[in-house]
């Protein structure tokens, strides 16, 4: 009898393991999970019914029979009932997929049912969004191409048109012809750092440097500008901590956090560089007395070609905060922006210290 046990033991599990890698090949979850419950219940109830004809006689085994029966007919309902809800949740988030495949960027996926169908849809969500956004930035690059681009290249064109008619001389043109090229040249620079940062390429070449230092380099060079605008410029600096960083690229950091500052800040205002030293990290304040941000600025104004105002003269590019955002995080900081108590605006970055 114990070698009975023991082969009809041995004979259901090489049975039961032998389906399982059939019912891997599978097309489809509702037939996987179907045949699965399928096997769970032939499988014992063959192995029950082998060893009632053993065990009993004629008699018993109609009712033990009859009681497998029933209770295979029960488990495979339930199993059948288990795999169309899998199955339903699946198409659902499959359903959306094809929408988004089709174009529409907005389709997302309900977030529920079990845990693991309701973290792909989760998850299925977060992608569709990141797409989305994608496609934004692509229409936003398009939109800002056709227009920051094309001023300064229609500017110069009018103007070499004017010299090859006679109408001017070039050395009349040639300071604003030398003007444009250098913004031109500019905006395709930022456009060429923020691939590099989306791409996850910016190489860092850190270096234990003095903040301070970059800090008063950031300031000297925008001293003129804020001379021209009657903005005072002013430091305060924590002592003078050092941090591993790409000087270059902190440098510019400052000085587009610096620019920006200036060009929102009135006559007779104020922009402040505040330089401290925590106990985790170094902490960089750019403050101004300008008009403040307006609401949903904070959240918006690192994105980049956002403006808070595209009717305002000489506004960038749009580009200077989203590369900043950028030079930072790859740094292992974080920057972000808010309005002040005392009116004007803040904004603020940390680096590793």
């Amino acid at each position: 009898m114990t070698g009975l046990a023991l082969a009809v033991a041995g004979a259901s599990l090489g049975s039961m393991l032998l389906v399982a890698l059939a019912l891997r090949r599978a097309p489809t979850l509702w037939l996987q999970v179907a045949g699965l419950a399928l096997v769970s219940v032939c499988v014992p109830l063959a192995a029950v019914l082998l060893s009632g004809w053993v065990m009993f006689h004629m008699g018993a085994d109609v009712k033990i029979l009859a009681v497998a029966a029933g209770a295979a007919s029960a488990a495979v309902g339930a199993g059948l009932l288990l795999a169309r809800s899998i199955s339903t949740s699946v198409s659902r988030v499959s359903d959306s997929s094809r929408q988004l495949a089709a174009g529409d960027l907005g389709a997302r996926a309900p977030e529920s049912g079990v845990a693991e169908i309701a973290q792909l849809g989760e998850t299925f969500n977060a992608m569709a969004a990141s797409i989305e956004q994608l496609f934004d930035a692509r229409r936003e690059l398009v939109a800002w191409a056709s227009h920051d681009l094309r001023t300064p290249v229609a500017s110069m064109r009018a103007m070499l048109e004017a010299i090859e008619d006679g109408l001017a001389e070039p050395d009349d043109y040639l300071p604003m012809l030398r003007d444009q090229v250098q913004a031109l040249s500019g905006m395709i620079d930022d456009l060429f750092e923020l691939a590099r940062i989306d791409a996850g390429i910016l190489t860092l070449e850190l270096h234990e440097t003095r903040l301070g230092e970059l800090v008063s380099s950031a300031v000297r060079l925008l001293a003129p500008e804020a001379t021209a605008r009657r903005v005072a410029l002013a430091t305060h600096l924590d002592g003078d901590p050092v941090a591993a960083v790409a000087p270059e690229k902190i440098e510019r950091v400052l000085f587009n956090l610096l620019a920006n500052a200036l060009r929102h800040t009135p006559s007779d205002g104020s922009v402040a560089v505040h330089l401290e030293r925590r106990e985790q990290d170094i902490l960089v304040r750019v403050e101004d007395t300008g008009e403040g941000l307006p609401a949903g600025a904070p959240d918006r104004m690192f994105d980049r070609f956002w403006r808070a105002d595209r009717a305002r003269g000489g506004g960038g590019s749009g580009l200077g905060l989203a590369i900043a955002r950028g030079l930072i995080e790859a740094h292992g900081g974080r920057i972000w922006a808010e309005n002040r108590v005392e009116g004007g605006a803040r904004v603020a970055f940390t680096l590793p210290g």
